[in-house]
């Protein structure tokens, strides 16, 4: 049986891999920094499924978080199989209006922590020749759209190529790029949604599904909508100029307020 580690897996996307994770028959390592609603749902998907859940409380915003998790990657005689880095937030105001500290708290969550988890994870992996690796970016990586679509855009760049570099090792590697999905993310943030159309919004579930199938398949990116496949596509064809006024309009339009 193999094992998945998943940070952020007590709520949205996070929860959602690791409800198909365990329907699928793998044991989880559950990450988080609440150990109550870790409990809780390792409880839940153990009974439910019957798969062994482990509880590792760690915030990914501070380095004894990440070098626990990373410490977990590196475990030879408990091996992870599958790690999904999917811990994130976001903040909210423009450019400015965010304070320094949380902008540098979000690089330390989205870019450093994914830098250090997905080595920690590959180097283990490239020993056993077999492993995955899922980093969650974001739509937002193909738009210029702030600190939050730049750090995504890293993980996206970061994880292609990684991807390339190991190439035939048996690890996989894969950004997913979702849009708006229904979670917890703007609750938290104290962003709004009722502006954002109905249509543009996603499953978390079917993400997760999706993600997983892609990964299967080889994608390195996984953009896990038609819709938003078709708009990421117009995106490119936009003058880079021209689509930072078009983005930025936009967000103030549809995004969070």
């Amino acid at each position: 049986m193999t094992t998945a580690l998943i940070t952020g897996s007590t709520s949205g996307i996070g929860a959602a891999f690791a409800r198909r994770l365990a329907a699928d028959g793998h044991d989880l390592v559950l990450v988080a920094r609440d150990t109550g609603r870790l409990r809780e749902q390792a409880t839940e998907l153990h009974d439910r499924h019957g798969i062994e859940a482990e509880v590792l409380t760690a915030d990914l915003a501070e380095d004894a978080g990440i070098e626990a998790v990373a410490g977990r990657l590196r475990d030879r005689k408990n091996p992870v199989d599958l790690l999904i880095n999917n811990a994130g937030f976001g903040n909210k105001g423009r450019f400015l209006d965010v304070p320094m500290a949380d902008e540098l708290r979000m690089l330390k969550v989205h870019c450093e922590a994914v830098l250090r988890l997905t080595s920690a994870a590959a180097e283990t992996m490239r020993e056993r020749g077999r492993g995955g690796v899922v980093n969650v970016a974001s739509v937002a990586a193909f738009v210029p759209r702030g600190t939050y679509g730049a750090s995504k855009a890293w993980v996206v760049q970061f994880t292609q190529g990684a991807a390339k570099d190991l190439a035939n090792s048996g690890v996989r590697l894969m950004a997913l790029c979702p849009g708006f999905v229904r979670t917890e993310f703007h609750d938290r943030a104290g962003m709004g949604t009722d502006n954002i159309p109905k249509w543009m919004w996603l499953d978390a579930d079917k993400v997760a599904t999706t993600a997983l199938a892609d990964l299967a398949r080889g994608k390195t990116v996984s953009i896990p909508d038609p819709r938003y496949k078709t708009l990421m596509g117009a995106a490119k064809l936009v003058p880079r100029g021209m689509l930072g006024t078009l983005t930025s309009r936009t967000g103030r339009k549809y995004g969070p307020q």
